[in-house]
């Protein structure tokens, strides 16, 4: 599997199942852009890519960043192949103690982000004249509703996005499928209760909690030639966990 010449933009670059996602595309001959909220982590991200790497510094909420991004990764390579929305961020509130705050803020970035990106990211597909893969992270929870209800809800929601907008870009050969991981082993998990977690890994018939690297690879599957034909879909990364 080669991805020599090929543009992947990646968000949440700067640590998780982003930078492995980054890693694993630049050893696959990529050129990568690295975008994160946290420039300098970004940039160190891709410091190994040299000219292959770019590094943005992008709050996937906003639109106008979203924009800029694209319009930086038109400037500097002239077309994006891939985008692999990975940025997602969460808040351990009970429903009934949700602040409004938190839960604009994570919606906001798990949704509206995956919206802004898949958006723009299209956009300079389809000026380019590339037939592209778009890849989004949800989550098993979306499924489960096991976690917080604005991770939960935001989670189903890039879910139904990808099978809305993977039926309208068709037409445009780009294709677009979600990844559903469990639980993974990320700085996001090291937040979460230990008695949360081992709960959720009892529940894993493989019993362990998935590696950022493992998400990496189905990403590259996914954008890869060998799944030419696969659009619309949500790839399950659970170890079993839960089937859809």
């Amino acid at each position: 599997m080669s991805f020599e010449g090929k543009v992947v933009f990646v968000t949440g670059a700067a640590q998780g199942m982003g930078r492995a996602i980054v890693a694993h595309f630049g050893a696959l001959g990529a050129k990568v852009v690295a975008a994160d909220i946290n420039a300098a982590a970004a940039g160190e991200a891709v410091a190994a890519l040299g000219e292959r790497g770019l590094a943005l510094s992008c709050n996937v909420a906003e639109p106008a960043s979203v924009r800029a991004a694209f319009d930086a990764v038109g400037e500097r390579f002239g077309r994006v192949d891939v985008v692999v929305n990975s940025a997602g961020i969460g808040s351990v509130d009970a429903f009934l103690d949700t602040p409004d705050d938190n839960w604009t803020r994570v919606v906001g970035v798990n949704l509206t982000g995956t919206f802004l990106c898949c958006r723009e990211g299209a956009r300079l597909m389809q000026k380019s004249g590339t037939k592209g893969a778009i890849i989004n992270v949800s989550s098993t929870a979306a499924m489960s509703g096991e976690g917080p209800s604005h991770y939960c809800a935001s989670k189903a929601g890039v879910m139904g996005l990808t099978r809305s907008i993977a039926r309208e870009l068709a037409a445009s050969g780009i294709r677009v499928n979600t990844i559903v991981p469990g639980p993974t082993n990320t700085p996001m998990m090291a937040g979460i209760p230990d008695e949360w977690m081992q709960s959720m890994i009892k529940a894993i018939p493989l019993g362990r909690m998935c590696e950022p690297e493992e998400i990496a690879r189905v990403a590259a599957f996914l954008a890869s030639d060998d799944a030419s034909f696969i659009t619309g879909q949500n790839i399950a990364v659970n170890g079993g966990m839960a089937f859809i």
